[in-house]
């Protein structure tokens, strides 16, 4: 089983043991399950009790890093096996890696290879049954970027993001961002142009404010251009100039163009959607009658459907986006952990005329 997806969050070192507690506390609805949380090889401890773990971080955290063994709650009292680690700056400067990190340890957790639907009596449909896949994984993925990112209305965590890689990629190569203030939705253009141009470590410049990031491109040669991948191996590029416009853009512009884009599912997206809200509507109605849910088996209403590279291709090259503004002020950018931001931003700068 591969390990993910990878959740990762920035947050200033004086508040990182207060930001690490307050997301260990909103993953653990169950608090029956042991956490084990590590800082080196004399600190370390097996309790139940967040409290326990902050009060070990806050007394050591600094000269070592800490990591804790965790069961979060997904949805529908799905629990799964995560990780969550903490990195002073000493460590972020030596090797980035966080310097909030989380991830669960089978990626499958969070996007399975099998689904028990009933399909009935309707032909098979691979774009249907990868749209319903698509709803599975979306919210449980959003659920758990928001709770590891923002748990409180604290807004210790400014920006943070979500991907199958172990690195922490430009943001529009992840699969789902957050960012605490809306009004700064173009850190995650800055930031991506800044890791590909510059070949900087997010990690390191996530915490910058949006007028040294605007430096940071102003200062790249003017006509520089990074590439792109879009599903399906096609490629396309990004412009210094369509950076710097998109950062003196009216930052409420500049996600009304992203939410526009996201309600324009593309027509094979589009033409799926009826059969899977059949294919949903019909396995709800098995589960609510059987009471307890339905096992597959011979005489089952209910299909083991696998998975397949079909599945996967057609997520990659279509699966649709989430915009999702907070009550806080905050926004979510999300979709299948298979696919990129990349599209949805390449079409916002395209309707906004800033594609060049």
């Amino acid at each position: 089983m591969r390990e993910g997806p990878f959740f990762f969050a920035w947050c200033d070192e004086a508040q990182r043991v207060d930001a690490f507690g307050a997301a260990l506390s909103a993953l653990i609805k169950e608090p029956q399950y042991s956490i084990r949380a590590i800082m080196d090889r004399d600190t370390e401890c097996n309790t139940t009790s967040v409290d326990e773990v902050v009060a070990m971080l806050r007394a050591h955290f600094g000269r070592t890093d800490a990591e804790a063994y965790l069961v979060a709650s997904l949805s529908q009292e799905h629990f799964v096996h995560c990780i969550l680690r903490c990195f002073t700056d000493r460590s972020e400067r030596l090797r980035p890696m966080g310097p909030l990190h989380m991830h669960a340890r089978e990626i499958e957790d969070f996007t399975p290879m099998h689904m028990d639907l009933a399909l009935g009596r309707g032909p098979r449909s691979v774009q249907a049954e990868a749209v319903l896949a698509w709803h599975m994984a979306l919210e449980d993925l959003v659920d758990v970027l928001l709770r590891f990112c923002a748990p409180d209305a604290s807004g210790r965590v400014p920006t943070g993001g979500c991907t199958t890689a172990r690195t922490w990629l430009a943001p529009v190569a992840l699969c789902a961002t957050y960012n605490a203030d809306a009004r700064d939705i173009a850190r995650d253009l800055a930031l991506s142009w800044i890791c590909l141009h510059d070949k900087e470590r997010v990690s390191r410049i996530a915490g910058l404010s949006l007028e040294a990031l605007h430096m940071r491109v102003e200062a790249a040669p003017p006509g520089a251009r990074v590439a792109l991948r879009h599903g399906g191996g096609c490629s396309s590029s990004l412009s210094r100039e369509a950076v710097l416009k998109a950062l003196v853009t009216p930052p409420s512009a500049l996600l009304e163009a992203l939410e526009a884009a996201a309600e324009v599912p593309d027509g094979a997206w589009r033409a799926a959607e009826p059969r899977a809200r059949e294919i949903y509507e019909r396995t709800l109605q098995c589960r609510e009658s059987d009471g307890r849910g339905a096992e597959t088996g011979t005489g089952s209403p209910l299909s083991e459907v696998e998975i397949t590279l079909d599945h996967f291709e057609f997520l990659v090259d279509h699966a649709r986006y989430h915009i999702q503004r907070l009550p806080g002020g905050g926004v979510v950018l999300a979709t299948h952990p298979y696919r990129t931001l990349w599209p949805l931003w390449a079409d916002a700068l395209f309707a906004l005329g800033l594609m060049s």
